[in-house]
């Protein structure tokens, strides 16, 4: 089968077609024939050598985290899913393998009707994020939330899932993302110099909780928030010198809790999941450097 592997650290090019072997479910598991499956940015960075010194990798490393498909095949001790159902989810953190035309999931869902196979394919990630961060939070009804780089792949899906809780959100994005934000629920502002002003004019009593999803900013951050505690990110590998938490990582059993609240949300049109790009398999290189970019208003996703 088809899967993409990186061949070394370097640029985009390094991310390759190759052929492999085929996995197959085993005991608690489902084997998916992928329709779409997403581009991880924290993949990206490791692509390129960014955190060659605290994650190195193997190569080949085969790559992808989320991904939507038919199911092909169903291990031992599986219940409630059959083949031919349509489902989205993830493999094993350690396995990974999503961008593949086959890939074995430890956790899934049903694909919500609601959704095509780009925004199923870009989903699951971004929807066991959002859960932990807002979970680590402790984020409820009539909190109000800042989420820095509100417009990408996981903002965008961490807005929505604020507003689903009943809080106040509040979104820093490029001007040019402000009509988007506004329709998910968000209060748009501009990230950058004077921000903390900003911030103070859209929430006079200040704000409960922030999650950075952009990187770069943690100090500005921390002084809005008020406390370190009230900071998650999942973009800062240099959280630790701001007392800030870096939220990464997953769960089996967040994950299953994760998605069908997704799937509730998708069902009752309160879910979304913004598609910045579609690319095939080929093109991955592409796929890559659009993420690269940091400015794709939602998910990167590979079309099988």
């Amino acid at each position: 089968m088809r899967a993409i592997e990186f061949t070394g650290y370097g640029p985009s090019a390094v991310a390759r077609v190759t052929e492999v072997t085929e996995p197959h479910a085993g005991k608690g598991r489902i084997r998916i024939a992928v329709r779409a499956s997403g581009v991880s940015p924290g993949e990206i960075r490791l692509r390129s050598g960014a955190m060659r010194e605290i994650a190195p990798i193997t190569f080949p490393y085969r790559s992808g985290f989320d991904a939507a498909g038919v199911v092909d095949e169903v291990g031992s001790d599986v219940a409630g899913t059959a083949i031919g159902d349509e489902v989205f989810g993830w493999p094993e953190f350690a396995a990974r393998g999503a961008n593949a035309d086959f890939v074995v999931l430890a956790a899934w869902a049903p694909k919500p009707s609601s959704w095509s196979w780009e925004e199923a394919g870009g989903a699951a990630g971004a929807v066991e994020t959002s859960v932990r961060v807002l979970d680590r939070l402790g984020v409820t009804a009539g909190d109000t939330v800042l989420v820095q780089g509100a417009a990408g792949g996981t903002g965008s899906v961490v807005v929505q899932f604020a507003v689903a809780r009943g809080a106040t959100v509040i979104g820093t994005a490029s001007e040019g993302n402000h009509r988007f934000l506004r329709s998910l629920g968000v209060t748009p502002t501009t990230y950058g110099p004077g921000l903390a002003a900003r911030i103070r004019e859209l929430a006079p009593e200040g704000v409960d909780a922030v999650v950075d999803c952009a990187g770069g900013d943690l100090p500005d951050l921390v002084a809005i928030a008020g406390d370190a505690d009230r900071v998650v990110t999942i973009a800062d590998l240099g959280s630790a010198a701001h007392g800030v938490h870096l939220s990464s990582g997953m769960t089996d059993a967040l994950a299953v809790s994760a998605l069908a609240a997704a799937v509730d949300l998708a069902d009752a049109s309160r879910l979304r999941i913004p598609v910045a790009g579609a690319f095939a398999l080929a093109d991955v290189a592409a796929a890559h450097d659009l993420t690269e970019t940091r400015h794709a208003r939602g998910k990167v996703v590979l079309i099988h």
